[in-house]
């Protein structure tokens, strides 16, 4: 029979309502395009750390679908019931441990055994710091059931090298105490490899060639020497062939510049050839060798000597008889065992090379390896086993924290409920009367910026400091206006701890943040429009003033021009006809208006300004979602997560005053004017009368302006005639 799954509609997605066990134990039959979330970082969220670390199986830095449904897998044959899982039990009931199954059996024995080591002997029940404390009780002894031992002080000398060269050589693992340890596996690759290395060390050594003891040291020499002594033989050869190129075939020309001290350098010296060229089939071991070489040609000629027919002189043919000689130790020596490679934790630092003969004879015997074995079986008899405590505090911690996780990511119920902080909110920002609670890690904030810009949500990139640590976030304010928000202003992030972090504004990506934003933004920009064009003029008006000052003081004699102080005079008269042309029409079409049109005038003047600004900031404040701002901080999200307005007032909240205030409006420090108040509610009555007698007289009012009008375009008509 399937599973019947309940779907909340909420945040513009249908969202996987977990609400018993069965929906948690039938969670990997859900589809996994029916999760909210399909990946997240490991960091950067407010979760037990210990719990993603566990879940985090592979240690890549994130949880993925697979790894939680692991998790739900690895839970069923190990407890009772799942119900303690949806209930985030803070403790583990020792009746919740499975005990019908071999593992389940020794689970609790070992349960039984901490209670028994911290007095506890009377709980039926473990919490998370039990487990802790037996971790941390265990991990001082050495036989503590991990399975893993370090160079310890109660071990003998020879043991305490056996498990160091190990260590440098194949690796580490670490034990309870966090100490670099090793365990059978590595102690059994250990001596596997000593005994290749030592084999193939006993075969060299066996092998015979006519140089005796010396025949390392020779082979070596060899080696080093064959480029440049093949190199001299081949020369010879050329200059017999060609004696006429016997200079060339010597010194290249390119070469025999001196550096600064008028000396070669080491690199120019060593393309040199061995010695000089010419047709004699020989090298001199003594006389006219290259300096950069002459040591190494000097050891080798001492070395060989009773195996040449002049001591101080190699000819081609010995020279080839040599490496002949050493074609068998060249082979061994080129078949060196492959050692074995562990994936462990710590990785070598040094080689079995490294090692002297000595030790590795020592290191070898079977009686340290046989003891190691030895130690393993008696550590895995503890009774208190480390591997059981790890599966004791992994059922604790998922007890109490898987479910909060699924709440999180298979669909985002904690988010949406606001009773608690999502596993992403980091804590609160508070900044310009505002506190904003969707508040998220950030790494990169140039890289995360440009992800988190297609949320439509106004953010503040800001830099924490507290204590000489820091921290990045970004916030999203959802309610209020922007006016006084920018990049310096300075706040307080409390994170979820209580701790409070100074905050700066370092980035700001501006959005929309609320209809009544919108509402009032056309007027601000006339406002900041009509006030730049004042500004402007003032000061073009200060600037010819200046001008005109500075002309007249340098100019004093400078006359009068009547002129063209008439034509001024008869331009501003035609602009202040004009003008009251203007006004008298508006005038006159607004005392055409009988007294219930004048709202409706306001209103549609409202619309024509306010209207466009608060339809394009509602179009895009129904686009704000949180998918964007997760994906920039490394979550993968399988939808739009919508933040509708009511959300967004409810993240971002806006000071208000306490329910039981008293408000006092008089401020102490505001000069008080009786006489200038007086004047002001004087003239607001008196403009409410004016206002009234207008209304009454309007038609007669009007009826005037429509005269004045005419008279004005009259008197227009006559003055173009004149003219």
């Amino acid at each position: 029979m399937s599973h019947t799954w309940t779907f909340q509609r909420v945040g513009g997605l249908d969202q996987v309502v977990l609400k018993n066990a069965d929906d948690i134990i039938n969670l990997p039959n859900l589809d996994p395009k029916l999760w909210v979330a399909l990946s997240c970082p490991t960091t950067g969220l407010d979760f037990d750390q210990r719990t993603l670390q566990l879940l985090d199986s592979d240690n890549d830095g994130r949880i993925r679908i697979p790894d939680i449904l692991e998790a739900i897998n690895w839970l069923k044959d190990k407890i009772v019931s799942f119900d303690n899982i949806v209930q985030s039990s803070q403790t583990l009931s020792l009746s919740q441990i499975d005990d019908s199954n071999e593992q389940g059996k020794k689970l609790l024995i070992t349960a039984h055994s901490i209670l028994a080591n911290l007095n506890k002997n009377q709980a039926d029940y473990l919490t998370q710091d039990d487990v802790q404390q037996s971790l941390k009780i265990n991990a001082s002894k050495l036989y503590n059931g991990d399975l893993i031992f370090p160079p310890s002080a109660e071990l003998s000398p020879e043991l305490q090298n056996f498990i160091q060269a190990a260590i440098k050589t194949t690796g580490a693992e670490k034990d309870m105490s966090g100490q670099d340890g090793i365990n059978l596996e590595i102690a059994q690759t250990f001596v596997k490899n000593l005994k290749s290395w030592q084999k193939w060390q006993n075969d060299i050594s066996n092998t015979q060639t006519p140089f005796g003891e010396n025949r390392s040291e020779i082979w070596k020499l060899v080696q080093e020497l064959k480029p440049k002594i093949d190199d001299y033989f081949l020369r010879v050869e050329l200059a017999q062939y060609a004696p006429q190129a016997q200079t060339a075939l010597n010194v290249d020309e390119k070469y025999i510049v001196p550096s600064q001290n008028g000396l070669l350098s080491d690199e120019a010296l060593s393309e040199l050839p061995l010695s000089k060229i010419d047709t004699n089939n020989t090298l001199d071991l003594v006389n006219g060798l290259n300096p950069l070489w002459k040591t190494k040609i000097i050891r080798f000629r001492d070395l060989i000597a009773s195996h040449l027919a002049d001591p101080k002189q190699l000819t081609a043919q010995e020279w080839q008889d040599i490496q002949a000689d050493l074609n068998a130790y060249t082979t061994l020596i080129s078949s060196k065992p492959e050692m074995q490679q562990l994936s462990v934790t710590t990785k070598p630092t040094a080689s079995i090379e490294d090692l002297t003969g000595n030790q590795i004879a020592n290191l070898v015997d079977d009686n340290l390896l046989n003891e190691f074995e030895s130690m393993v079986e008696q550590d895995n008899q503890t009774p208190i086993s480390a591997s059981d405590v790890f599966v004791l505090e992994k059922l604790v911690l998922f007890q109490k924290h898987l479910y909060r996780l699924l709440i999180n990511f298979a669909s985002f119920a904690e988010f949406f409920s606001l009773d608690h902080y999502a596993a992403f909110q980091l804590g609160k920002l508070y900044i310009d009367g505002r506190c904003a609670t969707l508040c998220v890690a950030v790494d990169n904030i140039a890289k995360h910026s440009t992800m988190a810009n297609y949320s439509e949500l106004c953010l503040l990139y800001c830099e924490c400091t507290r204590h000489g640590k820091k921290q990045t976030i970004a916030a999203a304010i959802t309610a209020g206006q922007g006016d006084l928000l920018m990049e310096g202003r300075n706040g307080v992030f409390i994170d979820n701890e209580g701790n409070d972090w100074d905050a700066s504004v370092v980035k700001m990506i501006t959005k929309p943040i609320s209809i009544q934003q919108a509402i009032w933004a056309p007027y601000q920009r006339i406002g900041r429009l009509i006030t730049e064009q004042i500004n402007k003029w003032a000061s073009n008006k200060d600037a010819d003033i200046e001008k005109t000052s500075t002309q007249a003081v340098q100019n004093p004699e400078s006359k009068f021009d009547i002129g063209k102080s008439v034509g001024i005079f008869a331009a501003i008269g035609l602009a202040v006809g004009a003008i009251g042309t203007a006004l008298a029409t508006i005038f006159q079409a607004i005392f055409s208006l009988t007294w219930w049109q004048f709202p409706l005038v306001i209103l549609g003047l409202f619309l024509i300004i306010s209207g466009p600004s608060v339809i394009l900031a509602w179009l895009k404040l129904r686009r704000r979602t949180l998918g964007p701002l997760l994906e920039a901080s490394g979550w993968a999200i399988n939808g739009q997560v919508k933040i509708n307005l009511l959300l967004g007032g409810l993240l971002t909240s806006k000071a208000e005053l306490p329910a039981n205030a008293r408000r006092n409006l008089t401020d102490p420090l505001k000069k008080r004017n009786k006489k200038a108040r007086i004047l002001f509610w004087s003239a607001i009555l008196l403009g409410i009368v004016i206002v009234g007698t207008a209304f009454w007289f309007k038609n007669d009012i009007a009826n005037y302006f429509k005269q004045q009008q005419q008279l004005l375009s009259q008197q227009q008509n006559n003055t173009t005639e004149k003219q």
